[in-house]
């Protein structure tokens, strides 16, 4: 190819892209912008006041829920405290031997007791005197009465009516311990304590 003919196609090629220029890039189109609905009154204040009696009745269940624990809290501790008053009522007391006399080591579990009975005029009370297996059944029998009697005069000083206890004795066929020592003797000279008529719901004294 010659010059002339290259020069000619040269400008023959810039006269085609002079007449067809490259295309502009393609512009985003724009988006139309979100309006938020107009806010409605009424139903502004029917969700106020759905959210108002929501939180009442989140505020009521928690009070429920704070009162029944109130409750059983309460009504374990009443448990416990009377489980320990019964098991106080229960405290046997004990004797010398041969002796019917209430002891100074033992003025304090009778004094609980005419605390308990005079705080719940509706209980009775049964005494039960013991002895050890030592003289004869007539004998022991005859002690045993005089020791329920002994503790059923200590209560009554205190102020409990006289017709709420009742005494008996078993002389020394109920023995804790039959052994042949002074420690099981010991044991066995006692006055025990059981409850003949209470009410449903106790008042317990303080200690």
């Amino acid at each position: 190819m010659n010059m002339s003919t290259r020069i000619t196609l040269l400008a023959i090629l810039a006269l085609a892209a002079a007449c067809n220029p490259k295309p502009a890039p393609e512009q985003p189109v724009p988006q139309a912008a979100v309006v938020p609905p107009p806010v409605n009154a009424d139903s502004a204040r029917l969700a106020a006041e759905d959210a108002a009696r929501r939180q009442r009745a989140a505020d009521s269940a928690a009070a429920a829920a704070r009162d029944s624990a109130a409750r059983a809290a309460a009504m374990a501790s009443t448990a416990a405290a009377r489980a320990e008053a019964e098991r106080a009522l229960a405290n046997m007391i004990h004797f010398d031997y041969d002796k019917a006399d209430i002891r100074s080591d033992d003025e304090a579990v009778l004094d609980w007791k005419a605390r308990l009975l005079n705080a719940n005029p509706a209980m009775t009370l049964r005494i039960s005197g013991h002895a050890d297996d030592r003289g004869s059944d007539e004998y022991n029998l005859a002690l045993g009465n005089r020791r329920a009697a002994a503790a059923k005069r200590y209560l009554v000083n205190k102020g409990i009516a006289e017709g709420r206890i009742v005494i008996d004795s078993y002389g020394e066929e109920r023995p804790l311990d039959p052994a042949e020592t002074e420690e099981a003797w010991a044991k066995n000279r006692r006055d025990e304590f059981v409850l003949t008529a209470q009410p449903p719901a106790w008042v317990i004294p303080a200690p």
